[in-house]
């Protein structure tokens, strides 16, 4: 028999009626993820989805690493398959995990049984295995409290499985079954944290970014194309739309006052990323603000820059340190390149004293004089779509 994954379900065992549909959103997406290494056979038992070679040659290694990053995975562990015999289980464990029993010192064996029909209960097999166990690895001491090794054991239908203990895994629900939505991708360490949150609650992501030559440069471009492919990993695969921006902050610059630029910048931001959500039937809008953490982002520019679209504005970051973000940033694996010194069009026009309490009504009279609607359709007629894959 020949090594296979266990992807341990997380949230999608609670969805009830509707558990089917998540579970297989969820083996939909792992095939996707694994068919780069090879044919794997996925299917679904007992809150279990297994991913099995079916071929000589399949690279397990690289499929267990892309399995640990699809979201509505809880927990995952490469395990061997054998008989259901206490003997069989007995040898599985001392050739698979040989090498982790010669290194531990202490351990202890965990047992499921999920094939109620086994003649022999949980306990009853843990004991007989590790005792068998200790006679064939002498040095060895039990501990059921804090073993250095768990040995786990699963007897399911098909055969029964030894494993080492599981690993974490991404955890929240398949993506897909969240819904879609239009995230707004800088070149910082916000908005793509921002996106991974939101994934991992199951929706399906679109990416849009602004551009503005030659105020910003193509390596500033490429910088923000690479966060997207950090992002598939996790996310699966992307379309960036990039959209021009140099003539609508050119126009913001020429006739609106200092202080207003990034607020009224942000606006059209949004106005923009509403009009691509309405043509691709998105039905939210993802941004990386974070409550306070710069001038565009207090409470009363937060309410002058969402009033342009009635869709969900959805903010992950709002209430997190940023100590709290760059951490998750690292862990995304995102943060490298997001610190790259390259300028993104957020940068462009800074005012020197930004405004920190605007005034709606006064926003919208100041934004009067510029024809929104205009500068908005050239810039989405320019726009281009890139796709990035895992």
């Amino acid at each position: 028999m020949h090594e296979i994954i266990l992807c341990k379900l997380g949230e999608v065992v609670l969805k009830g009626l509707n558990r089917h549909s998540f579970e297989a959103k969820l083996m939909s997406n792992i095939r996707r993820r694994v068919t780069p290494f090879g044919r794997f056979r996925i299917y679904s038992r007992q809150s279990t989805i297994y991913v099995e070679p079916v071929e000589e040659g399949c690279d397990i290694t690289a499929a267990y690493a892309a399995c640990r990053q699809v979201f509505g995975v809880i927990a995952i562990a490469r395990a061997m398959p054998c008989s259901k015999s206490v003997e069989a289980i007995l040898e599985n464990a001392r050739t698979y995990l040989g090498d982790a029993l010669r290194a531990a010192a202490s351990f202890k064996v965990e047992t499921r049984r999920a094939d109620k029909s086994f003649p022999m209960g949980s306990i009853q097999v843990s004991q007989w295995v590790g005792g068998a166990l200790q006679d064939a690895f002498p040095h060895l001491k039990v501990d059921v409290h804090h073993p250095e090794l768990t040995v786990y054991v699963e007897i399911r239908e098909d055969a029964a499985y030894v494993h080492a203990p599981p690993e974490s895994a991404a955890g929240g629900l398949p993506v897909g079954m969240g819904g879609h939505a239009v995230s707004l991708l800088s070149g910082g360490i916000d908005s793509p944290v921002a996106s991974y949150m939101i994934a991992k609650r199951g929706v399906q992501l679109e990416m849009v970014h602004f551009v503005s030559p030659p105020y910003t440069s193509q390596a500033a471009r490429d910088k923000v194309l690479q966060l997207a492919r950090e992002l598939t990993p996790w996310t699966g695969r992307l379309a960036v739309h990039i959209i021009p921006f140099t003539e609508i902050q050119e126009e913001i610059r020429r006739s609106c006052p200092e202080d207003h630029f990034t607020l009224i910048m942000r606006r059209f931001m949004m106005r923009l990323a509403d009009m691509l959500a309405r043509e691709l039937r998105c039905k939210a809008l993802v941004t990386g603000e974070n409550l306070g953490q710069v001038a565009s982002q207090t409470m009363d520019a937060l309410r002058v820059t969402g009033e342009v679209t009635d869709l969900p504005v959805l903010r992950p970051l709002i209430g997190m340190d940023k100590e709290e973000i760059v951490r998750l940033a690292r862990r995304v694996g995102t943060f490298d390149t997001s610190i790259l010194p390259y300028e993104d069009c957020c940068t462009v026009f800074t005012p020197r004293h930004p405004k920190t309490k605007p005034n709606p009504e006064e926003v919208r009279e100041i934004e009067s004089v510029l024809d929104v609607e205009g500068l908005c359709s050239r810039a989405m007629a320019s726009r281009e779509m890139i796709r990035i894959h895992p």
